[in-house]
């Protein structure tokens, strides 16, 4: 399994940060300009990630202030979790963003840089939001 982790912390209270990953709808706000065609619920979003694939992601469980795991609604071109932990910091949210990602060596040469990325792409904006 590859593990990839980007990590912030935010000026908000972690009840704050946590209503608002707790919605997929608010995702979209966090993706990179490549991810187009978005459309979501609370539960539920759907995307291109233009010129490579097609995804559809849900909220797999959550933990009220703590933690929210979203998996593939359909099956992905590779098993992937996208993890989310909130831990509370006086008044601050320390925001952690997981990737874990089933690559054979080919995937791995190919999507680590981007699956990377994209870890460093949310939590940056997650911070941009909550600035």
């Amino acid at each position: 399994m590859s593990v990839f982790e980007s990590k912030v912390l935010l000026k908000k209270p972690v009840s704050e940060v946590y209503a608002f990953l707790a919605d997929m709808s608010n995702h979209g706000k966090l993706m990179p300009e490549n991810v187009i065609g978005w459309t979501s619920d609370a539960d539920l979003a759907s995307f291109e990630i233009q010129n490579i694939t097609k995804l559809s992601l849900k909220i797999h469980n959550r933990i009220t202030n703590r933690e929210i795991i979203i998996i593939p609604a359909e099956k992905p071109p590779f098993d992937m979790e996208l993890k989310w932990l909130l831990a509370e910091s006086g008044t601050d949210t320390e925001a952690t963003f997981t990737i874990t990602a089933n690559l054979n060596m080919l995937m791995k040469m190919m999507a680590s840089g981007p699956l990377q990325k994209l870890t460093e792409n949310e939590t940056q904006r997650l911070t941009e939001i909550f600035s």
